[in-house]
């Protein structure tokens, strides 16, 4: 899949154009996708970074990093991505000169977006105006229920499995592997200290089971209230695995939510509590 951060990169001229932010690639993202696959090829996503509402001054946690976002496209099988650098200066544009300056230049012919797409000064810009200025259009009606936001609603209470059933594969989180307190080894069971980019939402403190470089694992997120910690961990014990993962990029799924984190009346206790967590996690099975 070929990446592109600006149109003249793209060697394509005429393509099948599926606009949007894309975050998380949910099911509903997947059905704008299909569509556009439908339509012909080559299909070319035009996505945007940083997400439009962190520049126009909003709150928002990120389901993916951008890396992550663009590699679950090419797991969808998108053909070329355009990722659009959203300033201040971009939302300011009028929707008809985004339009000739970005969507022509890439020689867009089909427009595929979602019903709620805006774009352009004040959100002005919408499927019809796409229509308007000359564009096939093809309008994708929302899933039901399936939305970035009802997803990071779900992870914010730690329903992963509910939110795995909308965005059609397992939630995930994804980090840098940094140094942590390196207790895990001593207890017999080592875990991996994420470091994960501040946009990104990270789901309810808690136990959980999933998976990282294609192993199990038990995940840790929170604060190790077992040792009076204030600062959010996010550690993973990678079953049958041994090796050196500092500095790597790691992408953890979670599968389910074991329990909150809590401290414990002595270490035995916590470590009986982790093999039965670890136990747990042998026998949980992958949503979606």
């Amino acid at each position: 899949m070929k990446v592109a951060r600006s149109p003249e990169e793209l060697e394509s001229d005429r393509c099948i154009a599926a606009v949007g932010s894309f975050d998380g690639v949910h099911l509903g993202h997947r059905r704008v996708l299909e569509t556009a696959f439908e339509a012909g090829r080559p299909v070319t996503v035009v996505t945007f970074w940083p997400h439009p509402r962190l520049v126009l001054g909003n709150h928002v946690e990120l389901l993916s990093t951008l890396e992550r976002r663009l590699e679950l496209l090419e797991d969808a099988g998108v053909d070329e991505v355009l990722v659009v650098e959203f300033t201040a200066e971009l939302a300011a544009r009028e929707a008809s000169e985004f339009s000739d300056t970005v969507l022509r230049r890439i020689g867009a012919e089909v427009i595929v977006v979602g019903e709620n797409f805006r774009f352009g000064r004040g959100a002005a810009g919408d499927p019809e105006l796409l229509a308007e200025l000359g564009f096939d259009v093809r309008m994708v009606p929302a899933l039901p229920g399936v939305s970035s936001t009802a997803i990071r609603n779900l992870l914010r209470e730690g329903d992963v499995v509910g939110a795995a059933r909308l965005l059609g594969r397992p939630a995930e989180i994804e980090g840098t592997v940094v140094l942590g307190d390196q207790r895990g080894g001593t207890l017999g069971y080592p875990t991996a200290n994420l470091a994960v980019a501040p946009e990104v939402l990270v789901p309810a403190y808690g136990i959980y089971a999933g998976s990282a470089l294609g192993h199990r694992a038990a995940i840790s997120i929170g604060v190790n209230p077992h040792y009076g910690g204030d600062e959010r961990r996010i550690e993973p014990h990678i079953l049958d695995f041994e090796g050196d993962l500092y500095g790597q990029r790691l992408v953890v799924e979670l599968w389910q939510r074991l329990r909150e984190e809590r401290a414990f009346g002595s270490e035995e206790e916590l470590v009986d509590q982790i093999t039965r967590d670890v136990a747990e996690t042998r026998a949980a099975e992958r949503p979606a």
